[in-house]
């Protein structure tokens, strides 16, 4: 009877760990502004399917992804209502040229600032561009590693599974 209870007990630990969702992290970011917002929160409160999207002035694959994204974003927001929140890990050194970056390339995303340790750490990620799509319910159900063309339709599916299309 013992052993029958140790083994029920360790398959519904294995269970609930199997079952278990990736949530957002409960991390700060600063607007450009410098305002701390906390990003389990926003995605939380946000209603919406949040793509995050970690980047840096320096990086150009990040660039390239966020300028193909751009041309497909206005689309995505009405058909999936999703928001796009690009997340530079730019230092303190290059984070000055992020507004006009951003500014430059007419990209419509909410834009935020996170320590690049703080935000390897939380989300565990070695390599930018990162990016990920999180459900209404603050679930990670979608993360891709750089970019080459044709990515955007492999995030469009993610978006419109999130979305329940």
């Amino acid at each position: 009877m013992k052993q029958a209870t140790i083994s029920l007990f360790l398959f519904l630990c294995f269970a609930m760990v199997a079952t278990a969702q990736k949530t957002v992290p409960n991390v700060n970011v600063k607007t450009l502004n410098g305002q701390v917002v906390n990003l389990k929160e926003y995605a939380a409160k946000s209603g919406k399917i949040v793509v995050i999207d970690f980047w840096a002035s320096w990086c150009s694959p990040c660039k390239k992804e966020l300028d193909t994204v751009a041309d497909y974003y206005e689309e995505w927001q009405k058909k999936y209502g999703v928001e796009l929140l690009a997340i530079t890990i730019d230092n303190q050194k290059g984070l000055p040229k992020v507004p006009s970056i951003v500014e430059s390339k007419g990209w419509d995303y909410t834009i935020f600032a996170g320590n690049e340790e703080d935000m390897r750490n939380a989300f565990n990620f070695q390599t930018i561009p990162q990016t990920l799509v999180v459900d209404k319910n603050g679930n990670i159900v979608f993360e891709h590693s750089g970019y080459v063309p044709g990515d955007e339709e492999e995030l469009e599916k993610a978006v419109v599974k999130a979305a329940g299309k």
